[in-house]
């Protein structure tokens, strides 16, 4: 049997999807700014607590 294709991970999540991620490319910034505009209450991924 395979494994499944969501293996999760906090950091990996982060640094993909992250709000500090989006800032620091010019397309993520859009990303961030169609989301606000559609009214998103959340822009960007959040980590659980531990």
């Amino acid at each position: 049997m395979e494994k499944g294709t969501w293996q999760p991970k906090r950091k990996k999540r982060m640094r993909k999807h992250g709000f500090l991620t989006r800032m620091s490319s010019t397309t993520g910034r859009d990303v961030i700014s169609r989301r606000r505009a559609k009214g998103r209450k959340k822009l960007s991924v959040k980590t659980g607590s531990k």
